[in-house]
């Protein structure tokens, strides 16, 4: 018995060494990257991290980013970007490691990281023990994850704020809880930068090719000013940078005789902002009535699903289709007066005849929004379209936020 004893104290002793040594390790290459900038918030996150990785390299810096997003990526100084292997596919906070590890090979002066930590816990630890930002950013605050961050929006504020430098910067765009995030800033003593989306004028924003938003952009510009670099510099390297996978997209398709323009507004998972893509792409013309939505829904969201339904009164759509699984907890929100526009395709639709039923029912021409959840049916929707005969070059391509 003893022995065990012995053999246990000793791997123990062992174990916990090996920590220390990685930790040191770990702090090393921290210490080794000049800026850190940690991008949190609830929407935007992987647009906002690669904004500001194009500005930094716009002023000459050579930069290394992060995004976990709907497929994360490690992009190299020079842009090009690779995906960031996960063991069975699983995300964890702990592969921040490895990041800056990597990221620390490059000499950079600046490492730009997406925050991918939901647990108020585990947002703290990603900044006090991963990244120790010298820049934090918090783009917004919205209704998302409040199983976990909630059940207030003044709670999610108060959760995201952990992810603040003490000492620090950080530099934000929300405006309606403003005061507790500087509230949460003071505690920490970090300085709290609130951008105004209109200080950029909209000359600037027509440089960019995409759909942009001011407040992203702004962010962006604010942190390559605190990093010194001009604002000219900063808008051609974000201009250059290359979009997220999962950012707002229109493109155009012919699906069985119909000329067909498919948005892609799955990444706004939150019905605030699927709702302001949406008004936002018909504002622009990038997509027009009459109008069709698809609801993929899964069943580890129920909550979003149910949220999804209740946003077809607003959007006001020509039909819905519903597909993946349980398709009745987007139908029991959607209002009555809606209901019979619905077509309830189930959780393993033939996506075939989905696009047949939309393309009959929208006639010569028409447009097909996407929202919910991408797994699952969603993907297959997307794939199948991209097999479709590409009508021209994509309409719009953008970020969200």
């Amino acid at each position: 018995m003893l022995f065990l004893y012995v053999v246990l104290l000793s791997v123990s002793a062992c174990l916990l060494v090996a920590g220390i040594v990685e930790q040191r390790r770990h702090y090393t290459h921290l210490e080794s990257i000049p800026h850190r900038v940690l991008v949190n918030g609830i929407r935007g996150k992987s647009s906002i991290t690669r904004l500001c990785a194009g500005a930094l390299r716009g002023g000459g810096m050579t930069t290394v980013a992060k995004t976990t997003g709907t497929a994360a990526r490690f992009i190299y100084p020079d842009a090009s970007e690779v995906p960031v292997y996960r063991k069975f596919g699983i995300a964890n906070v702990v592969e921040q490691i490895g990041i800056v590890r990597n990221a620390a090979a490059y000499r950079p002066a600046a490492l730009v990281i997406e925050c991918m930590a939901v647990n108020p816990a585990l947002q703290e630890v990603n900044q006090e023990k991963l990244i120790r930002s010298t820049i934090g950013v918090l783009c917004n605050v919205r209704e998302d994850h409040l199983d976990e961050m909630g059940p207030t929006l003044d709670d999610v504020a108060r959760s995201l704020s952990r992810s603040m430098p003490i000492g620090g910067v950080c530099v934000t765009a929300e405006r309606e809880r403003l005061p507790i995030l500087r509230e949460e800033a003071n505690a920490r003593d970090c300085q709290l930068i609130a951008v105004d989306p209109e200080s950029v004028s909209d000359d600037e924003m027509r440089g960019f090719r995409s759909i942009m938003f001011k407040e992203n952009v702004a962010i962006a510009l604010k942190v390559a000013e605190l990093l010194g670099v001009s604002r000219r510099d900063a808008l051609i390297g974000m201009i250059a940078a290359p979009p997220d996978p999962g950012a707002l997209s229109v493109e155009e398709y012919t699906v069985h005789g119909t000329s067909l323009r498919f948005a892609n507004v799955f990444a706004a998972n939150d019905p605030e902002s699927t709702l302001m893509n949406i008004r936002r792409l018909l504002a622009q013309r990038a997509i027009a009535r009459p109008l069709h939505v698809v609801i993929n829904c899964r069943p580890d969201r129920m909550e979003r699903n149910q949220q999804m339904g209740s946003l077809i009164a607003d959007i006001d759509p020509d039909g819905v289709v519903l597909i993946g699984e349980p398709v009745r907890s987007a139908r029991s929100t959607i209002p009555s007066g809606w209901q019979d526009r619905v077509l309830d395709r189930g959780d393993n639709p033939d996506i075939d005849a989905v696009l047949a039923d939309v393309a009959n029912s929208l006639g010569s021409a028409g447009s097909l929004v996407a929202i919910g959840n991408i797994h699952g049916q969603g993907e297959v929707l997307i794939e199948r379209l991209a097999a479709s005969k590409t009508v021209g070059e994509p309409v719009r391509t953008g970020v969200l936020r």
